[in-house]
């Protein structure tokens, strides 16, 4: 029979680091949307001229950060517009103050907070906001995954999906480089004749919780950073999707896939197949 060490801290609740992520999020939310009508005055671009970030991505982050530290100042964050720092308590907070940014730019209904905790390097909790309809997705590790929308019940999310790979609409994103794209579209090209069809949201982690809810039924995009993904990730797989990344390789390393489960086998063969 073993013991806990005397004076060892208790692990984190999911729950409590679920609840705080919530909270900053829907603050962080408000603050997005109050921006929106002067997002276009303040914008610079990073990777390329069509990576673009907001003066309101910034003050976000800020937020965000600000926020979780003050309930928690012993942890620490990686954040999409450079927010980093180690910690001491063995929790991260990983944060995307504005996933979809270009959405966001031109007011299309896709632009998220992304919020989520990492326990020891394992996501725990994790809270996409669509700041836009005010969808709200939330998961736990081993506690599933809800969607509370306004004026709707809260609905726990379970991925069923199609039983066929032609019958699979899949979502999907692309890089911000010339010749990423051109490399992409050339796999799309290929892709499109063997499932249902195409969509392309803008939002990595919106595409995630839409697997979640079975608005499409897969998912893929390669070289995605851990702020993309890491919330949404954890509600795909909590709805029930297969959260993998390519034979062999780590999730987003370079590659995200999210699949119903009775087409996962055979969509990510097609798609390992077409990066090859």
């Amino acid at each position: 029979m073993s013991y806990p060490r005397t004076g060892a801290p208790a692990a984190p609740d999911p729950r409590a680091l679920l609840e705080l992520a919530v909270s900053a999020a829907r603050e962080a939310g408000a603050l997005v949307a109050d921006g929106r009508d002067t997002a276009a005055e303040q914008v610079t671009t990073k990777s390329s001229p069509v990576d673009v970030v907001t003066a309101v991505d910034a003050a976000s982050e800020e937020l965000l950060v600000r926020r979780l530290l003050a309930a928690r100042p012993d942890d620490g964050v990686l954040g999409e517009e450079g927010a980093s720092r180690p910690g001491t308590s063995g929790v991260r907070w990983v944060v995307d103050p504005i996933d979809g940014t270009v959405n966001f730019l031109y007011d299309l209904p896709a632009y998220a907070v992304s919020v989520a905790a990492e326990v020891d390097g394992v996501v725990t909790a994790g809270v996409v906001l669509n700041v836009a309809t005010g969808e709200l997705f939330t998961a736990t590790a081993g506690g599933g995954a809800e969607l509370s929308a306004p004026g709707r019940p809260v609905r726990r999310l379970s991925v069923e999906g199609p039983g066929s790979l032609d019958q699979t609409l899949v979502a999907t994103g692309f890089g911000y480089r010339v010749e990423q794209r051109r490399a992409q579209g050339a796999v799309v090209a290929a892709l499109l004749p063997e499932v249902r069809d195409i969509r392309r949201y803008g939002s990595a982690a919106l595409d995630l919780c839409a697997v979640a809810a079975g608005r499409v039924d897969a998912y893929y995009e390669l070289h995605l950073n851990p702020w993309d993904h890491a919330a949404g990730a954890l509600v795909a797989a909590e709805a029930g999707a297969v959260v993998t990344g390519l034979p062999g390789t780590r999730l987003g390393e370079p590659m995200v896939v999210a699949a119903a489960p009775g087409v996962a086998a055979p969509f990510l063969e097609l798609v390992a197949a077409l990066h090859r």
